[in-house]
């Protein structure tokens, strides 16, 4: 396992749809072993394969104790009910704008062993399920942002060390 380094806003790997797994092997594992690694620092609560450079359609989580990922996910059911609080993101350094997400989520996917698995929750890990799904269509969260906050949003990066 390795903790792996993040890639940022303007890598065009975040702009990607990324491409379903379709071969279970090591190098899947290994993949999964480093995203669990690198989502578990302090801080973090999603981490999407493209935040690390690969463009799969994996995430890890670790959002109130609940420590896990998700291969080949997809958003089966979003609440009507909306929660809102503000969102950031771990390739967007600093930056966090309220953005409303449904209240609760639930994501279908599978294990390293192509089993199925389900993942579902509420608050904060609707939010992060929903985040890191965006991820792996290619999206970030400023996209959802209202167009003024997008251009707050937009000012700040520019003027970012990390950018």
């Amino acid at each position: 396992m390795t903790i792996r380094p993040l890639r940022y806003y303007g890598d065009p790997v975040l702009r990607l749809a990324c491409t379903p797994v379709s071969t279970f092997d090591d190098g899947v594992k290994r993949l999964v072993a480093d995203l669990m690694e690198t989502v578990a620092l302090p801080g973090r609560a999603g981490l999407a394969a493209p935040q690390i450079g690969v463009p799969l359609r994996v995430f890890s989580y670790l959002v109130d104790e609940r420590h896990g990922y998700v291969i080949n996910p997809q958003i089966v059911e979003l609440s009507a009910q909306q929660q809102d609080g503000d969102e950031g993101c771990l390739s967007i350094p600093e930056l966090w704008f309220p953005l409303p997400r449904a209240q609760r989520a639930v994501v279908n996917g599978v294990d390293v062993r192509d089993a199925p698995v389900v993942i579902e929750g509420e608050g904060l890990m609707a939010r992060c399920l929903q985040h890191e799904v965006d991820h792996l269509d290619g999206r970030v969260y400023l996209d959802r942002l209202a167009p003024d906050q997008r251009r707050e949003a937009m000012r700040a990066i520019r003027s970012a060390q990390w950018f």
